[in-house]
């Protein structure tokens, strides 16, 4: 009997690509009807990948411990700063201002000890500016201790009127002018325990006069000298003795006067008592208190005084080396 031509390995052959198409026909029908029943419903939303999970608090910190933040800030100093750090930090931040103000001097003007040692004591409570206004005036009339020892107390108030305090200030410099003239004939005093014996003159105004006049070093703690070495956690100190103590601890004892006069010119230039400039600041890295002021430094840049906002300094009479760096002498009392 002969085998159908259905069963045949050729006729095989040609059905097997006919069931595949009908197989895939089949397979897409159900695909188009689902297709066209969401097409019907609206777009079809892509599903987001799925998340995952959230790092932990504290996990997260780890991770991105030791990276630099996108703004660049004053490190803080270390609560635990060890006694050799700190000897550094201190030395380093008078190095840097000394760059800064390689000019630094007294801005008081005189010509002599004697004129140092009045001006000083009508510094207090008023400006160097003030004083250096109103002393030419003084030292015109009354040139030595002599004179002024026996000066019309009258007078002498109306001359110091600008500076305030004038009666007070009055009998301090008509007494220390007739304690030089009586005990130390007419000279002032190069040591420290002889100075402070003179009426007004504390140790403050002691190592002023010793380190400008005499060229023995000195710490003059002021006001500026207070705030800056608290800010810079030098001391904690509030007592100006004990802040003279431990900061003449940091530094050689040559180093004092002119740590002195670094410090009080940028206290008075940048580090303002209301609105330090942090951000013109060039010890803002080594400072624990940045960002106590205006950080922002074009901001900052406009709270500068005197040479470094181009307003004249405080002296009538500054120093040469002043002057060839660019300050500017002061104007004198009653000049606008």
């Amino acid at each position: 009997m002969k085998k159908s031509a259905e069963n045949s390995p050729a006729s095989a052959k040609k059905t097997a690509p006919a069931k595949r198409q009908a197989l895939a026909k089949s397979a897409e029908a159900p695909a188009k009807r689902q297709a066209s029943v969401k097409s019907a419903a609206g777009p079809v939303k892509r599903q987001a990948p799925a998340r995952k999970p959230a790092v932990a608090a504290k996990k997260a910190t780890a991770a991105v411990k030791g990276v630099a933040p996108a703004k660049v800030v004053a490190p803080k100093t270390p609560r635990a700063e060890s006694r050799t750090a700190l000897v550094r930090r201190a030395r380093r931040i008078n190095r840097e201002l000394a760059e800064v103000y390689p000019y630094a001097h007294p801005e008081l003007d005189f010509d002599n000890p004697f004129q140092l040692v009045v001006a000083t004591v009508l510094s207090a409570q008023t400006t160097d500016l003030r004083v250096n206004q109103t002393t030419p005036a003084l030292f015109a009339k009354y040139p030595t201790p002599e004179d002024l020892a026996v000066a019309n107390p009258e007078e002498v108030e109306e001359i110091l009127r600008p500076t305030g305090f004038f009666r007070a200030k009055t009998k301090s410099v008509i007494g220390l002018s007739r304690v030089l003239a009586e005990d130390f004939g007419g000279e002032v005093p190069g040591r420290l325990e002889d100075l402070v014996k003179l009426p007004g003159v504390g140790r403050k105004t002691a190592f002023v006069v010793l380190g400008n006049a005499f060229g023995r070093p000195g710490i003059t703690v002021d006001t500026h000298f207070q705030r800056l070495v608290r800010r810079w956690q030098w001391t904690g100190e509030t007592d100006p003795d004990k802040i003279e103590a431990a900061v003449g601890a940091l530094f050689p004892k040559s180093d004092w006067t002119d740590l002195s006069h670094h410090v009080i010119w940028h206290g008075r230039r940048i580090c303002h008592a209301r609105k330090p400039a942090c951000g013109a600041c060039p010890v803002a890295p080594l400072c624990p208190a940045f960002g106590e002021g205006e950080a922002d430094p074009e901001k900052a840049k406009k709270l500068l005084k005197y040479e470094k906002g181009g307003f004249p300094g405080q002296r009538l009479n500054p120093p040469q080396a002043y002057l060839d760096a660019g300050g500017t002498p002061a104007p004198p009392l009653g000049a606008g």
